[in-house]
């Protein structure tokens, strides 16, 4: 069994988020996969063929000389086009709730002694929860995110200073953290939405006593090093497919048609048959991310530590 409220060093945090899933795994993904597979396999679905019909028609627009190729499809299709657009907007909004707090409610019961999570335990968990997820949704939307975004472009306009390369690594991780730092919170520990986002942001930079050393610093290297493993395992089904189609771009004898749409054929298929994978391949490994995050707040949690300890010590002294 996993103790969750302790104090974890930098390393403790990859190694824990692996133990994780070895001990809960199974149950872990098994439920994941009940409330979420269906959103992911409409998601993947519409990606795939919305993004296989915008890349046919870039690829083959202007044919013939005619410019206004690609404005016209646009036009002839633009009630189409508007719902397949709002379809997937709902599609993601539904999807980042559940992938974002599948792991808060699912790491809270665990963290409570629990050793084997119900579907139903979990979706009685977002029934509950479902005003103040609402509520969540809110502040996120025109709170959080405009400022996350309005840093990470100021970062970017930096590049041109060379400083900008570097504080996007720091803002990347960083942001992430107050993020998912600020669900933990806003589920576990009863606060409002403002009293949770001032401490997601306090506690990346000091413990609630104030007098122990920052942990920044191993909240952000475990982050950023999460970030890179999850990137290097999703991207290699990325590359595949791109390596495949150069490869039939250079061996094969020009005839017009693959140069003017390359997404067709055994080659789009196969290229987007790759890149859906990559993105189920992308959300299950996210929760690497997400749990890694979870036992950063309950490092965090200091002001729990102790009452956890005492408590387990009073279960012992009972079963004896």
């Amino acid at each position: 069994m996993i103790q969750f409220y302790k104090k974890r060093d930098f390393g403790a945090f990859i190694s824990d988020s692996f133990n994780f899933f070895k001990v809960y795994g199974k149950n872990y993904f098994k439920n994941y996969l009940l409330i979420n597979g269906l959103l992911l396999i409409l998601m993947v679905t519409v990606f795939i063929f919305g993004y296989r019909e915008l890349f046919s028609q870039i690829f083959g627009s202007n044919l013939d000389g005619d410019s206004y190729y690609f404005e016209r499809y646009f036009s002839n299709n633009a009630g189409m086009l508007i719902g397949v657009g709002i379809l997937t907007f709902l599609l993601c909004m539904i999807l980042a709730i559940v992938n974002y707090l599948y792991p808060v409610f699912y790491l809270k019961r665990i963290a409570q002694g629990a050793e084997k999570i119900k579907t139903d335990e979990i979706l009685d968990d977002f029934k509950k929860n479902s005003g103040r997820i609402a509520k969540l949704c809110l502040g996120m939307a025109f709170i959080v995110i405009p400022l996350a975004l309005f840093i990470v472009a100021f970062s970017y306009i930096l590049i041109f200073i060379i400083i900008g390369f570097f504080l996007i690594v720091l803002v990347y991780p960083t942001l992430f953290n107050v993020i998912t730092f600020l669900m933990y919170d806003y589920f576990n520990s009863g606060r409002g939405f403002w009293e949770s986002l001032s401490y997601s942001i306090r506690s990346q930079f000091s413990y609630p006593n104030g007098s122990e050393k920052s942990p920044y610093w191993k909240y952000w290297a475990a982050a950023f090093i999460m970030f890179i493993m999850i990137s290097i395992a999703s991207s290699i089904f990325t590359y595949v497919p791109m390596i495949f189609m150069y490869g039939s771009v250079l061996t094969s004898a020009p005839d017009g048609n693959f140069e003017q749409n390359p997404f067709t054929g055994t080659v789009g298929i196969v290229f987007f048959v790759f890149y859906g994978i990559s993105m189920l391949l992308s959300f299950l490994l996210s929760n690497l991310l997400y749990v890694n995050a979870g036992f950063m707040y309950y490092d965090s949690r200091t002001d729990l530590h102790q009452k956890v300890e005492l408590e387990e010590i009073d279960t012992i002294g009972i079963n004896e």
